[in-house]
């Protein structure tokens, strides 16, 4: 990483900060990011964690970053991950981005169950969440048939073109 990429770095993790999103993935060419933060209400350290990216920006690693959950007042220690092992476990999983930008929501209204949970098994076209864009409720549905393993974002949360919503284990 050259020292361009670890300033939007910083400045992406102050963004994810002010707004409160609690977790992010980054992918550019080799480079592989994710930030977790923990839903404890306390602040993060980003200093600390601002000085680890320092520290790996001096190593040219073709493995991807990860960082795993960031508690309050404290910042896990990075862990590189192969790429093969990275790539292996992607494959066997179907990931269900965005398609558009707007405000993800997990359920129809405020106070009423999930469209869909971890461990919820899915079908080709059952909904998943609805995403808000300008007043449009639009809903997002399943383009996989198998096994709900990972939600990626937090209801209320902003979402991207692309972002991540889902994981589906394929059958």
């Amino acid at each position: 990483m050259n020292s361009e990429d670890m300033k939007e770095l910083k400045e992406l993790i102050e963004f994810l900060k002010e707004n409160k999103i609690g977790e992010f993935d980054l992918e550019r060419g080799d480079l592989k990011v994710r930030i977790k933060f923990a839903q404890e209400g306390g602040q993060t350290d980003l200093t600390s964690l601002a000085r680890l990216l320092s520290a790996q920006a001096g190593s040219a690693q073709a493995a991807p970053i990860v960082l795993p959950e960031i508690s309050a007042g404290a910042v896990a220690q990075a862990a590189p991950v192969t790429a093969a092992k990275s790539e292996e476990a992607q494959e066997s999983l179907h990931v269900v981005k965005s398609p558009i930008v707007g405000t993800f929501y997990e359920s129809p209204s405020p106070g009423t169950p999930a469209f869909v949970k971890v461990g919820d098994q899915v079908e080709v076209g059952q909904i998943l969440c609805i995403i808000e864009a300008m007043k449009l409720m639009n809903e997002i549905e399943c383009d996989a048939s198998g096994e709900i393993v990972k939600r990626f974002v937090q209801s209320g949360q902003p979402v991207e073109y692309g972002q991540s919503l889902f994981a589906v284990r394929p059958r």
